[in-house]
């Protein structure tokens, strides 16, 4: 090989200084079109992004090679929601060559941090779903495990989202108008989606066949993003799907003058992926919901079976040896039923193998305790969009009823439960029944929700078949949270435990412990909490105004804005402290910044209503000269990945505090936790497994026990009386009720304070003492800044359990059954 080939070879694939200088300029030059001298902003974040994607795509080929050399079974993770947030610094850290870059642009003058903040956040998810769908994709490739992540491209994300006179406005995600250098197109990778139409019955060799003869066809494209393990020669992939027309410009149309027939194709085709999770209020938003969960699903599985049918010399009968599926949620349930019907009419599969490869291809992960969260489709729209699905739901129903009525003969409100179909009242197709019916193995994201789906949502299921409940408590990436959020802790943690092997093996992290007295080691610990509080400082000041005092308890509340998180009874923490502040003037307390940030769903009013609530009493709170100096409110905007890599570093303390039975897991509270904040929480979700591990010592618990939840149900919950037996809580539902917080008007906030009056469905007055007490309890152990550090540290020393290496593992040995695949370059 020549020389000059060599060096091209090692331009693209090196990792030194010179190799990383030579590739920008190249890609600067050649696919920017730009010197360096008039380069933008934005070319040069492009150009730095394509030789970290050369980089990538190295290692992706070469794992491609190996995965198909070695036969390898695949994970394909099926989920609806990505969260991946920026991709750039993640990468280059997961490569290792982040110094080196840093290097080589400050040789060329460059500030790599102006570079960083560039890139656009891909905003493919809602919120926890989709950020743990990214953590799993981080983990799997880190564990050096082959998957495939499939889901939608959508052109518009989850919205932007801006503070207006307090209350949230929604603006378009154009998160790809500059660009995406991190995905391919992949222009010949195309599967063709059907909708509506029949079917028609007739015989091949003999046998009875199903035709679908569809109304519509849709193309979907796939874009393909490799994602790089930490310091391992993998690179998974994650494929995204695009619809497009089959036939995107209509020639016959356009030559009459119909210009809008010409194109009618092309933008119907089109809308199908434009955005993320419309408005299902309307049918019209039902419909594009269910149009996406099927699209994406049948791309997904096609290609799947062409991969199959490319690297397998076993016909499909032997599918499920190759791969493993999991199911984010409900979402994708139609997947089952799709990829039986392909099994079915296209391959010609017999009815008994292709039910067999479906049951043991697919497993199902239940995010949720809330029947009404569990999708549910009318059956006249299934119908009119899905006629064979429709068919093969009524089969696959008349099969699992069979067996039904064999274990639980006579119990007929037992088999209506268990039912495919809904039919208490309007018919309904229960999505949740289909993925429980067509996996192998089920399970919940903590152990206490893994118990109560056994107990209530899914029990019927667990009569049935309860060889296939698991557990797989939830995790978050280090790499993402720690590594990239929290450079100073981690350098920290590193110092101590002498190398970064930690960062992938989280259980040595209990090394740490021994250190948690040391004085020394204790002012090096709260010196890097205050960098990072001072530099949320300023980011809070950038994009609010508002100024804060790192001094200050950093008392912390980010997430998706949701009566069932409660940010409400947050509120009325901050209420009573407001009232006993104004009503003594020399009252003591530890001065508290409080931080909210997420969003609220555009059709949810009381979640909007939140929001308007929470900036309402920030701007009475900043402004009164009596309480500013020991109460600051502020409402973070825009709350994504980005900006949630700013917050959980700075945190002292996180607030977990749905009522008790409500939260599925939660994820936030890991991120925290593993930051060195301590929690204020109630026994919900993960938060029990958090505090079990951290000690409860270290844990500041606060409401009531589920069981205790559901013996106030049974008496018939009472708000009023709690209201009357606690004057502190009647006096901040007065004070709102007045018009304090609203200028004077007195209706803004009714619908909020009436609903906590009457119904209260999530118990914010029955827990509310006890949070009071327990927020007491938090300041006087931060007023003790040995016993808090202390106690920050042990909080991240024994987090090692919520780490997704941890959670991947688990669906490994219990789940599906793989094994690492290792990736040489």
């Amino acid at each position: 090989m020549s020389e000059t080939a060599v060096d091209r070879e090692h331009t693209r694939t090196g990792h030194s200084v010179d190799a990383l200088k030579r590739a920008f300029l190249d890609n600067l030059f050649y696919i920017r079109g730009r010197n360096l001298d008039v380069a933008t902003s934005n070319d040069l974040y492009m150009a730095l992004a394509y030789t970290v994607r050369d980089r990538l795509l190295h290692r992706f080929n070469q794992s491609s090679k190996t995965f198909k050399h070695d036969k390898a079974r695949s994970v394909c993770y099926f989920s609806a929601e990505y969260l991946p947030g920026p991709h750039l610094v993640n990468n280059m850290i997961n490569l290792g060559i982040i110094e080196n870059v840093r290097t080589m642009t400050a040789e060329l003058g460059i500030d790599l941090d102006s570079l960083v903040v560039q890139e656009e956040e891909p905003g493919l998810g809602n919120g926890g779903l989709g950020r743990l769908a990214a953590c799993y994709m981080d983990s799997l490739v880190t564990l050096q495990l082959p998957a495939i992540g499939y889901g939608i491209r959508y052109e518009h994300g989850i919205f932007n989202q801006s503070i207006v006179d307090g209350w949230q406005i929604e603006s378009t995600d154009k998160w790809l108008h500059p660009g995406n250098p991190w995905e391919i197109r992949r222009p010949k990778l195309t599967m063709p989606v059907l909708f509506g139409g029949h079917t028609e019955q007739y015989k091949d060799d003999g046998h009875q066949r199903t035709r679908w003869v569809p109304h519509e066809v849709i193309s979907g494209v796939a874009y393909d993003t490799p994602i790089p393990g930490y310091r391992v020669g993998n690179a998974n992939l994650l494929r995204l799907w695009r619809s497009e027309a089959v036939e995107s410009f209509n020639f016959k149309a356009f030559n009459k003058g119909d210009y809008y027939a010409a194109v009618e194709c092309k933008i119907h085709s089109e809308t199908l992926t434009k955005v993320l999770y419309p408005n299902d209020e309307q049918a019209a938003g039902k419909e594009l919901r269910l149009r996406q969960q099927f699209f994406f699903s049948s791309c997904s599985l096609q290609d799947m079976i062409r991969i199959y049918l490319d690297t397998s010399d076993d016909d499909l009968k032997h599918f499920h040896n190759k791969f493993v599926i999991q199911l984010n949620d409900t979402h994708p349930a139609i997947a089952v039923i799709e990829l039986l019907r392909l099994l079915l009419d296209v391959h010609h599969l017999e009815w008994d193998d292709a039910w067999h490869v479906t049951k043991h291809t697919f497993c199902y992960t239940n995010h949720t305790l809330l029947p009404e969260a569990l999708e549910k489709w009318p059956v006249e729209l299934f119908q009119s969009l899905l006629p064979r699905h429709m068919e093969l739901i009524y089969e696959v129903n008349q099969m699992h009823l069979d067996d039904v009525r064999l274990k639980f003969h006579g119990d007929s409100e037992k088999i209506a439960r268990l039912s495919i179909i809904d039919e208490s009242g309007n018919r309904y197709v229960r999505m949740a029944h289909i993925a429980c019916i067509g996996s192998s193995r089920i399970n919940g994201v903590a152990e206490l929700h893994s118990e109560l789906i056994k107990k209530t949502t899914l029990k019927d299921f667990y009569d049935l078949s309860p060889e296939k409940f698991f557990n797989v408590t939830n995790g978050v990436t280090p790499r993402r949270f720690l590594v990239q959020s929290n450079p100073p802790l981690t350098d920290l943690i590193t110092s101590r435990l002498g190398d970064d092997d930690w960062i992938c093996h989280m259980d040595r992290l209990h090394c740490l412990e021994k250190y948690c007295e040391d004085s020394n080691f204790q002012d090096q610990w709260q010196a890097v909490k205050m960098r990072a509080k001072q530099q949320l400082s300023v980011y809070v000041k950038e994009c609010t105004g508002i100024s804060l005092d790192p001094a200050s308890i950093y008392d912390i509340q980010v997430k998706r804005i949701h009566e069932y998180k409660r940010q409400h009874l947050n509120a009325l923490h901050i209420i009573t402290l407001y009232n006993r502040i104004k009503d003594d003037p020399h009252y003591k307390m530890v001065p508290r910044t409080f931080m909210f940030g997420g969003k609220a769903a555009p059709g949810y009013k009381m979640a909007k209503l939140l929001i308007k609530f929470i900036t309402s009493i920030a701007e009475v709170v900043n402004r009164d000269p009596v309480s500013r100096d020991l109460l600051r409110v502020v409402f973070c905007p825009n709350f994504n990945v980005k900006r949630a890599q700013n917050i959980y570093p700075a945190a002292d303390l996180s607030e977990q505090i749905s009522l008790a039975g409500m939260e599925a897991s939660g994820t936030s509270n890991m991120k925290f936790t593993m930051n060195g904040a301590l929690t204020i929480g109630t026994l919900d979700g993960a938060n029990i497994e958090i505090r079990d591990e951290v000690g409860h010592e270290n844990f500041f618990l606060f409401g009531n026990t589920i069981d205790q939840v559901e013996a106030i149900r049974n008496e018939g919950y009472q708000p009023g009386k709690y209201l009357q037996e606690n004057e502190e809580l009647s006096e901040a539902l007065e004070l709102i009720r007045s018009g304090y917080f609203s200028h004077g008007d007195t209706e803004l906030f009714k619908p909020l304070v009436d609903n906590l009056v009457s119904d209260d469905p999530y118990m914010l007055l029955a827990d509310y003492a006890s949070y009071i007490s327990c927020q007491e309890s938090v300041s006087a152990a931060y007023l003790d800044q040995s016993r808090w550090t202390r106690m920050s540290i042990l909080n991240v020393a024994r987090s090692g359990k919520f780490s997704s290496d941890r959670s991947i593992q688990d669906y490994c040995d219990n789940i599906w059954g793989i094994d690492p695949v290792p990736v040489e370059i």
